[in-house]
């Protein structure tokens, strides 16, 4: 018996040094990504300045096609005169406008890293990337060998976890084709936050489960819990990112000249409405296995504590997180809520899922408080 304890303390403590490894690759993925944004070639960037330009967009008024219609006919009638010619007066390019007012624009080349410089350092970058995750999933891995459970029974595990289905989820578009390289450098920047505050403040010994969560629901409730954060995480990276480009382009289709960094990393981003997009179709697929989440927690609590809901404070805020992303679900599909009225609350929902995952252990106490954070 002291064997088998020593064997899984050895084990746990093999997870601990993995986890620090994997914080090392990503720290290098992290300057990876770096010298992609701040290097790479910018052979494809101001493709936005170009298409949002005064000059390029200039939308002719009324009373100007009311006098180049009267030049043409007068023109026209000269010619006949003249000898029967037709002159053809030049037509303004008039842009078509997206629903949101703006004319559509080009993505920027780091949403895939469209050129040799840049696939070089992002190449590089994503290869750490990978190394990092497999370095993470074997601790995580590890980690659950020590314990011979699932490794998400405290918080501790739960961030370790969280952040690896999270880079899991960025690799699987990746893999999918989608252009998606722009999250590389916010994902990894956060998964290290995400280590290094579990590793130290959040970090608990190896042990066996407590009673109330002995059953076969926390496979089922907390995993759904962190694959639905990590992409609602996802999702929120393209909302903030969306927020920054958005206002980019009204700078420039004002005709004001931004600033050279914000030129040089925003151009490198999708369009406003490309990051728009993205983090609707994220929101609206993951709604409905959050609500699965919670109805799973509810069988749960009933099977460990004889009841459904009790409103203790992780239950609450869970419906709270709920409620928030059905609001932006509904406002952006009956009120038209789209752009930065539907990021904000986006951002706000996420936030309700940010508190229950971190304030609600830190400052309640419930029928949850076992989430190792003594």
């Amino acid at each position: 018996m002291n064997l088998a304890a020593a064997n899984n303390q050895s084990l746990a403590d093999f997870s601990t040094v993995l986890i620090y490894s994997a914080m090392a690759v990503y720290v290098l993925a992290f300057l990876g990504h770096i010298a992609e944004w701040t290097f790479g070639s910018r052979s494809k960037v101001a493709r936005t300045a170009s298409a949002l330009s005064p000059r390029r967009r200039s939308v002719v008024a009324p009373e100007v096609r009311a006098k180049a219609a009267g030049a043409a006919g007068s023109t026209g009638a000269a010619g006949a005169e003249q000898g029967g010619g037709t002159a053809v007066l030049d037509r303004p390019k008039v842009v078509t406008r997206s629903a949101g007012g703006r004319p559509d624009v080009p993505d920027g080349p780091g949403a895939a890293a469209g050129d040799t410089q840049g696939d070089l350092y992002g190449t590089i970058a994503l290869a750490l990337t990978v190394l990092a995750f497999l370095v993470h999933a074997a601790g995580v891995l590890t980690r659950a060998l020590s314990v011979q459970r699932v490794p998400w029974a405290n918080m501790y595990e739960f961030s370790t976890t969280f952040s690896m289905v999270a880079v899991a989820a960025y690799l699987g578009f990746v893999v999918a084709k989608k252009d998606v390289r722009w999250i590389g450098l916010p994902l990894v920047t956060t998964v290290l936050l995400d280590l290094g505050l579990a590793t130290t403040v959040l970090y608990a010994e190896s042990d066996q489960l407590p009673p109330a969560l002995d059953s076969y629901w926390l496979v089922i409730h907390v995993s759904l819990a962190i694959f639905c954060g990590a992409l609602l995480y996802l999702g929120t990276v393209g909302t903030v990112l969306y927020l920054f480009r958005d206002r980019y382009e009204v700078k420039l289709e004002a005709g004001r000249q931004p600033g050279a960094f914000a030129t040089s990393v925003l151009e490198r981003l999708p369009s406003a409405a490309s990051l728009d997009k993205f983090a609707y179709r994220i929101n609206a697929a993951v709604f409905p296995f959050w609500t699965f989440t919670i109805v799973a927690g509810a069988i749960w609590a009933e099977s460990a504590w004889g009841r459904y809901w009790g409103w203790d404070p992780k239950e609450v805020w869970s419906f709270i997180t709920w409620a928030a992303y059905a609001c932006y679900l509904h406002a952006r599909a009956t009120a038209g809520w789209k752009g930065r009225k539907a990021a904000y609350l986006a951002l706000a929902a996420f936030s309700c899922y940010l508190f229950n995952y971190y304030g609600v252990n830190f400052l309640f106490s419930g029928q949850h408080s076992y989430a190792g954070v003594d």
